[in-house]
């Protein structure tokens, strides 16, 4: 019998001002171009480009972050705006060298390391804080907002490389 550990998550990411604003920018210039396109016809082509500027800008601004942690391995999707799915990366938790709380003492040791950071968090720090920090293979630093239940199931696996503080 195979006992498998099935868990996810789902984070949404904190939308920016700025892309906020490009969309309802966009979503305006649209709706103008076309008006003025009933009269003039080459503005009909401009509204349709806006539009589907729109779109894509549209799936872009809402955005989530769903982790699934199945058979010792961590997978991370992107969901953008509930309707489009894209894997973006797979970890598996025995080549990962720690994680840890973003503020844990344990992350001392690898503060002066120079590593390339991938953010799959909401993006905004929460009191308290619950995003928790993964190094991985030594040249990546990968920044998680995981639930509990999925912090355990990774540190059933790998107990000496989770920590919870």
């Amino acid at each position: 019998m195979i006992n498998d550990t099935y868990v996810e998550c789902l984070v949404k990411k904190k939308t920016g001002t700025g892309l906020l604003l490009l969309r309802i920018l966009s979503v305006m210039l649209t709706v103008v171009f076309v008006l003025i396109g009933l009269i003039i016809w080459p503005a009909l082509i401009i509204g349709a480009l806006t539009g589907i500027a729109a779109y894509f800008i549209y799936l872009n601004s809402d955005l989530e972050y769903e982790y699934l942690y199945l058979d010792k391995e961590i997978t991370i999707d992107k969901v953008l705006a509930k309707t489009r799915r894209k894997k973006v990366t797979k970890f598996d938790v025995q080549r990962m060298e720690i994680l840890a709380p973003m503020n844990s003492y344990h992350l001392s040791d690898y503060k002066n390391r120079t590593a390339k950071t991938y953010d799959y968090s909401s993006g905004e720090a929460k009191q308290p804080e619950v995003r928790y920090v993964m190094f991985y293979e030594g040249g990546q630093k990968i920044i998680l907002e995981p639930n509990m239940e999925l912090v355990k199931a990774i540190k059933n696996v790998a107990p000496r490389k989770v920590f919870t503080d």
